[in-house]
């Protein structure tokens, strides 16, 4: 292993994949790709992420969906997971975090606030 902190961005929009794992890259991430919330759990039971930049709103498995199963499963580690997405309601945040979120971002955001959210998190610097 690289020895890289890893991400892995969840999103049923390549272009919104791209452009978040293209922050990542910069910030030098490891950077994995999940089109579904299904994608993303057998993800992390393989090889779990250091964060998850997770969407709200996607086909075959919703983001709070995902949360769910992220937190009852048997992984190495838990991932830090971010809620990414449009749902801007304090009722959603509320929900997201009392779930097992640890931090939420509403889209769209900026590098300085991704900056900001990860210094937070104690995953910001070099590793």
């Amino acid at each position: 292993m690289s020895g890289k902190r890893i991400c892995l961005v969840v999103d049923d929009s390549a272009a919104i994949r791209r452009v978040i794992a293209g922050m990542f890259r910069d910030l030098r991430f490891e950077v994995f790709e999940a089109p579904t919330g299904v994608h993303a759990v057998e993800h992390c039971k393989v090889n779990a992420p250091d964060i998850v930049m997770l969407d709200w709103n996607m086909p075959v498995m919703d983001g709070i969906t995902c949360l769910r199963e992220l937190r009852a499963a048997d992984l190495d580690k838990q991932p830090v997971v971010v809620m990414c997405t449009t749902e801007s309601q304090i009722s959603k945040i509320e929900q997201a975090l009392s779930l097992g979120a640890d931090e939420y971002i509403i889209k769209p955001f900026s590098r300085d606030v991704l900056l900001d959210k990860l210094a937070q998190l104690g995953l910001a610097g070099p590793e």
